[in-house]
């Protein structure tokens, strides 16, 4: 009888509902624990026409946008996204000038950089920043004006359900898309598995940098997508389901 997979996804709502699907049509069954939620924040923004463009690093930027009844003010400005993902939420709430970097922070640098553009660009970011853009873009002639609109409010405990699972060793593989979350994980966590099977459990990460905490953690079966987005994720999750399962 052929073993079915079965993954840990920690990313928050509504991004993990949406790569359980992903993983369900890849015939894998995953569980949820989102170690963050999003809050929106009271943000004072600048008024829109004082820029040149727009810069994004999340999607979750444009939800606050939405819910702060700020976007429609910023739709004709072109937009600078960190990759395709976030480009296409852009689209989808009716940005028509989009440009996707290859999903890290110094490819959308460079992007910008290149685009040589005459005025400031805002940035609607969160409040825990894994990067500096407006340093990274200060040598290139460029003032970015960046101001929190979203926080990511970490969780203080996991479900006892899903540390008991973990405990038990029920998952075949955790992914892991953030430093942060990988973070939280190991704060809450990684004590509930004993370390010789942390040191077994393979997690999936998005690149070296989530990975860190976890090495630091003794999870020594670390997967690396080859390249930060989610379609390399899914297929890195394909093929170590196969490898483990067979096609």
């Amino acid at each position: 009888m052929v073993k079915l997979m079965r993954m840990l996804i920690t990313r928050p709502e509504p991004d993990a509902q949406a790569t359980q699907e992903r993983l369900a049509a890849l015939e894998i069954a995953a569980d949820i624990v989102p170690l963050m939620t999003r809050q929106t924040l009271r943000a004072h923004l600048p008024p829109a026409e004082g820029f040149s463009a727009l810069a994004l690093t999340s999607s979750n930027a444009l939800r606050a946008l939405s819910e702060l009844d700020a976007a429609a003010d910023l739709r004709d400005k072109p937009v600078y996204a960190v990759g395709d993902r976030t480009a296409h939420e852009a689209r989808q709430l009716g940005f028509n000038h989009v440009i996707a970097a290859d999903g890290t922070l110094d490819s959308l640098v460079t992007t910008i950089a290149l685009a040589r553009l005459d005025g400031p660009v805002f940035y609607p970011a969160g409040k825990h920043l894994s990067g500096d853009l407006a340093h990274a873009l200060a040598p290139h002639g460029l003032m970015v004006v960046t101001t929190p609109v979203y926080e990511m409010v970490a969780e203080t405990a996991l479900p006892k359900t899903i540390a008991g699972q973990l405990a038990a060793g029920n998952f075949d593989a955790i992914l892991f898309y953030s430093r942060r979350t990988a973070e939280i994980f190991c704060a809450l966590g990684a004590s509930a598995i004993p370390e010789p099977a942390r040191r077994k459990l393979p997690v999936i990460c998005l690149s070296e940098n989530v990975a860190a905490p976890l090495i630091e953690h003794h999870f020594s079966r670390v997967l690396l997508a080859d390249h930060p987005s989610e379609d390399a994720m899914m297929a890195l999750a394909l093929a170590f389901a196969r490898e483990q399962t067979g096609p």
